[in-house]
């Protein structure tokens, strides 16, 4: 073969090489990042839309527990809200035998959509009137959030505590429609 020729097919076999190598790095490579990059996305899509039908089935479920929550909050009005918290510690109270020492009450307006009747309350008495006073307060079905509790001795022997608890009511603001 002479050398022209071979010169000749050398420099097309690296311009080839080379135009193959271009080809691969500027639009195989490309396409294959755009078509994983689709793939992923469907594979999210895909995901994204069996968990709106998951939640569309159990569409009565979410609302029935919904309208039991909303029902468990305090009522839009105020004093009626204050008046069914104190019966609760009221109630909490009588139950166990413990003793009120003190009640604080405040409303703070979080957000638009709900406000909060925060209640701190003193109790005394014994381990076992506390104890009951606090099972009382777990099993209150008014929608109650437990913040802190503090327990402390009252005298040397422990026999008369003192038991400061703190708690929070949410009341809901009315949707319009």
């Amino acid at each position: 073969m002479p050398t022209k020729n071979r010169q000749q097919t050398l420099i097309i076999a690296a311009l080839s090489i080379i135009g193959l190598f271009a080809v691969d790095q500027f639009v195989i490579e490309p396409l294959i990042k755009v078509w994983k990059a689709r793939e992923t996305r469907i594979t999210e899509m895909r995901a994204s839309i069996a968990a709106g039908k998951a939640i569309v089935q159990r569409e009565r479920g979410i609302r029935n527990y919904w309208r039991d929550i909303s029902e468990r909050t305090l009522t839009n009005n105020a004093s009626a809200a204050e008046h069914r918290v104190f019966q609760a510690v009221d109630r909490w109270a009588q139950n166990s035998g413990a003793v009120i020492s003190g009640v604080n009450p405040q409303w703070k307006r979080d957000s638009e959509d709900f406000t909060t009747y925060e209640c701190h309350v003193d109790v005394t008495g014994d381990l076992r009137r506390l104890s009951l006073f606090l099972y009382n307060v777990e099993k209150e079905p008014l929608a109650l959030r437990l913040q802190s509790v503090e327990l402390s001795a009252r005298d040397k022997e422990g026999a008369q505590l003192s038991l400061a608890l703190q708690f929070s009511g949410l009341m809901l603001t009315p949707q319009k429609r």
